[in-house]
Parts: C-alpha cells; sequence; structure tokens
C-alpha cells in the first residue's frame, strides 16, 4: 500500500524527505539555512553523487502524490520519478480540463501531469527524449488505471516534434513545458534552454486552439526567474492573463524550500 510524500525538514544543503515508506537525504543547494532536526535517514544521495544506504531498500516503490500514484527508485542521478513541487501546477490545471480537451506534456518525465489530465478524461500527448522515461511514465499509467486512456506515448526531440505538429495543423487546448538547463533528444539532438526557449514557446503559440485554456511553463535553470518567464510569456502568448512564481516544496512542520520558477498563462 502506497503513502504519501512528506518534506520532513531541510537545511545544511540538504533536504530530508519521506517517500512512501521510506526517508531519504538528498542535496539541497538553496536550503542555506540550519537543519532544525538530526537525520536519521534509510539512504543517503551524497554531494560525490552517489547513493548510501543505511537499510535494506526495495528497487522500486510506490507513493501517492497530487491525486497520482508514482513508481519511485532511487537513480544514478539522485532522482527518484517524481519531482514534488511540480504538484501543485498539475493540481491547478485539474478544473480547467474538460473531458476529451486536447494536452500535451512536453519535457513530461513521469507523467504527473499527463496523469492528472488522464484522470480528468483529457486526451494526451506525452513527449520525452528518454525512452527509458516515457516507458516509466506509461508505468503510472498503470497505477493510475489509465492506460486504457487516450495518451499518444511519444520519444522524439521536443522542437522537431513541434514543428511537424505544426505542419500537420494539430492544436491543443492546453501545453505544459519543463524545459532542462541542458539535454539531448532522442537522435542526440543538443537542447539548450537559453538558445532555444524562445522558438519553442513561438512553436507553442501556434500550436494553442482557437479557444485554449492554457499554458504552463517552469523551470529550475538557475537565473530563469518568475520575472524572466513573466517576458518571455509576454512575449511569445496571445493577449491573456500571465501569473508567475516560485515551485516551492511545502512542509506543514519546516522550512519551505524554493525549488524554481513557474509561468501559467490563460486566457
Amino acid at each position: 500500500m502506497s503513502t504519501n510524500y512528506q518534506l520532513l525538514d531541510s537545511g545544511n544543503g540538504q533536504k530530508l524527505e519521506r517517500f512512501g515508506e521510506y526517508i531519504l537525504l538528498r542535496p539541497c543547494p538553496q536550503a542555506v539555512w540550519k537543519m532544525s532536526m538530526k537525520p536519521n535517514p534509510d539512504a543517503t544521495f551524497t554531494r560525490e553523487e552517489r547513493w548510501i544506504f543505511h537499510k535494506k531498500l526495495p528497487k522500486t516503490w510506490t507513493v501517492f502524490h497530487g491525486g497520482v500514484e508514482f513508481k519511485i527508485a532511487p537513480t544514478e542521478f539522485g532522482h527518484l520519478g517524481l519531482f514534488p513541487e511540480h504538484a501543485d501546477l498539475w493540481e491547478w490545471s485539474r478544473p480547467l480540463i474538460k473531458k476529451n480537451s486536447k494536452i500535451l506534456n512536453l519535457f513530461a518525465y513521469s507523467g504527473g501531469v499527463t496523469l492528472a489530465a488522464a484522470q480528468q478524461g483529457a486526451q494526451v500527448c506525452h513527449l520525452d527524449a528518454s525512452k527509458g522515461m516515457v516507458d516509466w511514465a506509461r508505468e503510472n499509467a498503470q497505477l493510475n488505471k489509465v492506460e486504457k486512456s487516450p495518451i499518444r506515448w511519444i520519444v522524439d526531440d521536443a522542437l522537431k516534434f513541434l514543428k511537424r505538429e505544426v505542419k500537420r495543423e494539430s492544436l491543443y487546448d492546453g501545453i505544459i513545458l519543463d524545459p532542462p538547463t541542458y539535454g539531448r533528444g532522442a537522435k542526440g539532438e543538443v537542447f539548450k534552454i537559453e538558445e532555444d526557449i524562445l522558438p519553442l514557446l513561438e512553436l507553442c503559440r501556434s500550436l494553442l486552439s482557437k479557444k485554449p485554456s492554457f499554458l504552463i511553463f517552469s523551470c529550475h535553470t538557475p537565473g530563469f526567474t518568475p520575472l524572466a518567464m513573466d517576458h518571455l510569456l509576454a512575449q511569445t502568448m496571445p493577449k491573456g492573463n500571465i501569473e508567475v512564481g516560485e515551485m516551492v516544496l511545502h512542509s506543514p512542520d519546516t522550512f519551505a524550500i524554493p525549488s524554481g520558477s513557474f509561468a501559467k498563462w490563460t486566457i
């Protein structure tokens, strides 16, 4: 049986989190304050980028967060298959997603937004350059019993795919993108956010339907502050409402952690 995610403590450049039954300690450079408790984790991901297991953990387990079930697995990069700070964004989008809405999720990782949209009855296009992550997201779809929902699972370079979608005159009612600072496409294409974000957003605009509901742009890249992201959407999106802010890891018992920026556009 799965249990929830919880941020337990942070400080000294680390964060202590509960993922289901297990407590994990990982680096968190923005946590420059003091940790309030002495951590006693089940596993630690070190600054030297390796896991130290203080007890035997299963290779995978499940966690329920933001209304979505996730497979959790410690990876060699310290990731676990869930960025908990994104849950606020997909929960915000739920009321805007109507049955049969067409939703595009770019750089979709393990599919939190994809699955939340599918739960609302949407038709979803899920794209990531990593086949392994797309396979992981499909496992999450099975966990959430939406594997038979109308989800297109695409392994591709985002810019190449968007250009083809423009030629096909595909349109979407909602678009979500969480681009990396640097990445490689399915065939080795290089993505650099400072060079590619404007053409990426312009292509997204071309794919908005006549009556779109929203676009969500989130980012963990230093320098992509809420103000910078506001400027980007103001230049690329149709006239509408833009809301920007920090993504935050919330906790009922300790300091919240700033975890990147977001910009949300609506008509």
